[in-house]
């Protein structure tokens, strides 16, 4: 049995992996310090004493550098970074440990069991608070040579502002917000939808501003990898209509620059809020 972690900014999450499902699942608090949350790794792993466990894989936001065994860059969680991770927590659990990012992790789960399985080539891209996402080339996870491959949300898509910064729904929510004189964080992104819907003038613009540029976006990475199946990501990636519209919009912008052979695919991911924690499983079958 495998025990499997999620380290995210405000929880971590964590379950047991069989070879075929997650097993109890459930998350704390994320501690302010490292010393604190290796002792509630931990007391979830004593929890689990009845079970035979062969090795711990974390799924963990940063760029992890495997080969020097560090977590380089910056996160939301400053007290993972710069330092011998892998052999310190492999020390003190006395067991193997895989660590892998985020989002890298939950394309893993996409590509070895989920919506990509049997795809080849295909991008998958996260769509939450940022823009991130994985590159899966012949079937390989493609890090690049500074392993920042899938940081899609750095692209620059418009006057200077990055993918991130224009084509998610939590800016779409914040631009309203700003425009109706509204406290930022007051209005959600699924609200913004709503009112979008019942005919508010600024929630129309803005939703029609958010498809534009996650279109956009997707539209110029379709033609970085030419993948078979673009997988999208993060809670908005569930709203219903949206992978259509997208698709639509794509492919609108494929035939408006005369690309009449190629008819993108963009589809939702399966695993939703557990793809983080399968990835992570994934991740250590991989290299073990």
């Amino acid at each position: 049995m495998l025990l499997v972690f999620d380290w995210g900014g405000t929880s971590v999450k964590y379950g047991l992996w069989n070879g075929e499902e997650l097993l109890k699942t459930s998350s704390f608090k994320t501690p302010t310090n490292y010393e604190t949350l290796k002792e509630k790794m931990m007391e979830v792993k004593n929890n689990y004493s009845d079970v035979n466990i062969s090795g711990i894989s974390i799924s963990a936001p940063g760029v992890v550098d495997v080969e020097q065994q560090v977590i380089r860059g910056i996160s939301a969680i400053p007290y993972i970074h710069h330092f011998n991770i892998f052999t310190d927590l492999s020390d003190y659990f006395s067991l193997p440990v895989t660590i892998e990012n985020d989002a890298n992790c939950a394309g893993l789960a996409e590509v070895y069991r989920g919506v990509a399985k049997d795809k080849k080539d295909v991008l998958f891209v996260v769509v939450g608070t940022g823009v991130g996402g994985a590159i899966f080339q012949n079937g390989q996870l493609k890090k690049g040579a500074h392993l920042y491959g899938g940081e899609f949300g750095l692209m620059i898509l418009d006057h200077g502002e990055t993918f991130s910064n224009l084509g998610t729904a939590v800016r779409m929510a914040e631009r309203f917000c700003q425009r109706k004189s509204l406290p930022v964080g007051s209005v959600s992104g699924e609200e913004i939808f709503a009112l979008g819907e019942a005919g508010d003038k600024i929630a129309a613009e803005e939703v029609e501003k958010f498809y534009t540029y996650l279109s956009q976006g997707l539209y110029s990475l379709q033609f970085t990898l030419d993948p078979e199946v673009i997988v999208l990501g993060g809670g908005v990636s569930q709203k219903n209509g949206l992978v259509e519209e997208l698709s639509k919009r794509v492919t609108d912008l494929c035939v408006e620059k005369g690309l009449t052979d190629i008819n993108p695919e963009i589809v939702a991911c399966q695993y939703k809020n557990d793809a983080n924690l399968i990835g992570a499983a994934v991740n250590f079958f991989m290299n073990n």
